[in-house]
């Protein structure tokens, strides 16, 4: 149960992180590659953001399949 509480947490914190990246504004942020608004797109960094969230997600959820071992 509390390998099961721990990612959880783990997945949250990361989505709270890329979802900040994601929000925000960077000088080099990339061009625009999708306009979602007329004033916010999917800029080619939040392309990067998402992928490394991905993997983070990905390796949360392996750890926390993960059997014990005896």
């Amino acid at each position: 149960m509390l390998r099961w509480l721990v990612a959880f947490i783990a997945a949250a914190v990361l989505t709270a992180f890329a979802l900040l990246l994601l929000n925000g504004q960077y000088r080099v942020e990339g061009e625009v590659l999708v306009t979602l608004w007329d004033d916010h797109g999917i800029h080619r960094g939040d392309v990067l953001v998402a992928g490394g969230w991905l993997i983070g997600m990905i390796a949360v959820a392996v750890l926390a399949l993960e059997r014990p071992r005896d």
